[in-house]
């Protein structure tokens, strides 16, 4: 697997264990370990070892939908590309999960399935998850997690779309637009004013 397409922390991240209680503030309200350091690559902890461990550092949120970890799209497109994987909305947020979720069989009648796991997707996606994606570059090298990547693409698309703009404009003044008619003849007939009637005789 090519490292440069796959970020150093983001296999750890997949693989480490969260909503444990945090051992060190177990008796506080807020001391499941939810949190993960990009800087660290070590362990989950909680909104307390953030404030004295992990400051200063790049820190994501994992949250649970029905007993699965997800992460927000907006602190996580900052940090690596999340194209390709599909996204849902939850609580308003929207959302991507880690991991891939066990899931019957798909059905015949399914339009759109993870490449890796099968499972079945809500739109043309190709995986259900960071995990599938992962797994798809390893295996084909035809994804990739790195926002450079996607910036090239992006700006190549750009060009492209800007070339045939310049294109299109070039053409529409030529050909979509008819030519200005010339202006009438001085000879034509022009509208009389108002008509005037002659005053009655006394």
């Amino acid at each position: 697997m090519d490292k440069m397409l796959v970020p150093p922390w983001l296999e750890s991240l997949l693989s480490t264990q969260f909503f444990t209680v945090c051992r060190t503030h177990e008796d506080a309200a807020r001391s499941e370990c939810n949190m993960y350091c990009l800087d660290c690559e070590g362990d989950a902890f909680c909104f307390y070892c953030r404030s004295s461990r992990h400051k200063d550092h790049q820190v994501v949120q994992i949250r649970r939908s029905s007993y699965h970890d997800v992460v927000r799209v907006s602190e996580i497109q900052k940090l690596l590309d999340t194209s390709g994987v599909q996204t849902y909305v939850i609580n308003s947020a929207r959302v991507l999960f880690l991991n891939e979720r066990p899931q019957p069989k798909s059905g015949k009648g399914v339009a759109h399935i993870c490449e890796i796991c099968g499972r079945s997707l809500l739109d043309p996606f190709r995986f259900c998850s960071l995990g599938c994606k992962l797994e798809g570059v390893k295996r084909n090298g035809d994804a990739s997690f790195t926002l450079e990547a996607k910036n090239e693409a992006l700006v190549g698309r750009r060009e492209g779309i800007s070339r045939e703009e310049e294109d299109l404009r070039e053409g529409s003044q030529q050909d979509i637009y008819p030519p200005t008619p010339p202006p009438p003849p001085s000879s034509a007939r022009r509208r009389k004013g108002i008509p005037h009637r002659a005053p009655f005789g006394s």
